[in-house]
């Protein structure tokens, strides 16, 4: 199928993707929902116009230096800067994705952790259908903040209505053995928060692709199912909740909220 927009190779998922991690997931599950496969197969048999596509909003919270700028660089731009400025209120990412032979695009903002910026960083958690927080698994401190920034983020959303991850960064630096205590830990966290739990490293990219993909996929078919359960026939499938996005436009609206606020 032709696409109105450019999709990478390393960007085409296929196959439903797992955790990797059985004891940290959340979706026990194999492929995709029987539902959301006949809607796939509905709308590619129609070829519907597809510069109009499904997208949805994914927001990256936690503190100050655990790494979600560089979590959201190294999936983005394949790569790492050990010596990055502080983000400094909220920036953003989109990606393009194919699954199951259909375009989808997700949206990543990337939040400050200080403090001074939280009142920009807030206004932009609303409308998200993903919430990554993300804690540094050398620094247990971090671990124990998740939640706070968890509610913070949950807050400006509706209840129930986004998809919650937690994110342990900086793996590379732990021994096998601390790695499988602060994961045990982590573990427990997230059953706490109802998320689902990834141990990542940007500096390798370990997991980092699996992650984002598996983020995706259970965007994309949760916007699919909601659209079946609001009542729209397959026909509808894809055309309606459809987000286009103006990357330039998107910009200027981050730099207004900075001058408002704080």
């Amino acid at each position: 199928m032709q696409f109105a927009f450019p999709v990478s190779k390393n960007r085409i998922i296929s196959t439903f993707p797992k955790c990797y991690n059985p004891q940290a997931c959340l979706q026990m599950k194999e492929d995709w929902n029987v539902k959301a496969k006949l809607a796939f197969k509905d709308r590619a048999t129609r070829q519907q116009s597809l510069d109009r596509l499904k997208m949805s909003k994914a927001v990256v919270v936690g503190d100050l230096n655990v790494g979600k700028t560089c979590l959201i660089n190294r999936f983005c731009k394949d790569a790492f800067d050990r010596d990055y400025k502080a983000t400094i209120g909220v920036d953003f990412e989109i990606e393009r994705f194919e699954l199951s032979g259909l375009p989808f695009s997700l949206q990543i903002w990337d939040t400050a952790g200080q403090e001074k910026f939280k009142c920009i960083a807030s206004a932009y958690y609303r409308g998200a259908q993903v919430i990554v927080t993300v804690f540094d698994m050398t620094d247990t401190l971090t671990l124990e903040h998740t939640k706070q920034r968890l509610m913070e983020a949950l807050n400006e959303n509706e209840p129930n209505s986004c998809f919650i991850f937690l994110v342990g960064t900086k793996r590379d630096l732990l021994s096998p053995e601390e790695c499988q205590r602060t994961e045990r830990d982590a573990v427990k966290m997230a059953a706490e928060m109802n998320a689902e739990f990834w141990s990542v490293s940007s500096k390798t990219g370990e997991n980092v692709q699996q992650f984002f993909f598996r983020v995706a996929a259970l965007a994309f078919e949760d916007s699919v199912l909601k659209d079946t359960e609001l009542g729209y026939s397959t026909a509808r499938i894809g055309d309606g909740d459809v987000l286009k996005v103006d990357k330039t436009q998107a910009s200027a609206e981050v730099k207004a909220g900075r001058k408002n606020c704080c």
